[in-house]
């Protein structure tokens, strides 16, 4: 495997009218992807993607913003399947969402599935980071034996420095392309520390920006990495394939 998106929803409508050629340009660029479950619908649908596909993975929650219960028992059967690599994505969310404590036990409902099943647990964080770094320090000592990544990390050098120190793993974005705002963030995060994701079908890096992302434009976020830390994209592809493996436990 040559490349990985960690992050990406390719059961949205957005990819109803060509998802197999869609599929069929990761495969050429022989590369793999986590597919993010945002409620039980998707996750469902994510799950059902991944069966099909070799090169695929699940993760299943509940986003942040969705109005939906959180059924432990749906959700820890959905989990429980082998291709399901990962609780999420879940979280905080005050941008599109009141700040409110339920958006906190059920975020902390999330942290107790991933931490039963031993699985990688995928945040979304927005406009949320206090709160999040005060969930994640009480939770530390647990958080310590499962992977916690920080999906589209587009926060400062500061705020990186804060989560790297939690023993958290950043997943950067589209955005990282068309603004140098992210450098320090990127040049601050070690390459072991590292991934890359599309969230596909939004957030599109240069030079596909305002159109539908898709998978096999992670390529792009890694040429930015690469030449913030001015080292060889082969070496940030490379590591961050080794990280994915890892860190979502994938038999390859």
């Amino acid at each position: 495997m040559k490349l990985f998106d960690s992050h990406c929803h390719l059961y949205f409508p957005q990819f109803d009218a060509d998802r197999d050629a869609v599929l069929a340009r990761m495969q050429e660029k022989e590369m793999g992807a986590v597919v993010i479950g945002t409620d039980f619908a998707t996750s469902t649908a994510a799950l059902a993607l991944a069966k099909q596909y070799d090169f695929l993975w699940a993760s299943v929650g509940l986003h942040p913003t969705s109005t939906e219960d959180f059924d432990m028992s749906k959700f820890l059967h959905l989990a429980q399947q082998p291709k399901v690599v990962a609780v999420g994505e879940c979280g905080l969310d005050y941008f599109r969402s009141e700040k409110s404590e339920e958006q906190k036990e059920r975020f902390e409902k999330h942290i107790e599935l991933a931490l039963k099943l031993k699985k990688t647990l995928v945040i979304h964080c927005r406009e949320a980071h206090d709160d999040m770094l005060a969930l994640l320090s009480a939770y530390s000592h647990e958080l310590a034996h499962i992977p916690v990544v920080m999906h589209f990390f587009t926060g400062s050098g500061e705020l990186a420095q804060k989560y790297l120190e939690l023993g958290c793993y950043l997943s950067f974005p589209g955005p990282v392309t068309y603004t140098d705002m992210y450098d320090d963030s990127v040049r601050i995060c070690p390459l072991d520390n590292m991934l890359i994701e599309t969230d596909a079908p939004f957030a599109a890096p240069v030079p596909y920006r305002r159109a539908r992302n898709e998978p096999a434009y992670v390529e792009h976020v890694a040429a930015k990495i690469a030449a913030v830390k001015d080292i060889s994209v082969e070496e940030v592809t490379h590591q961050t394939v080794l990280n994915s493996q890892r860190i979502f436990g994938l038999a390859i």
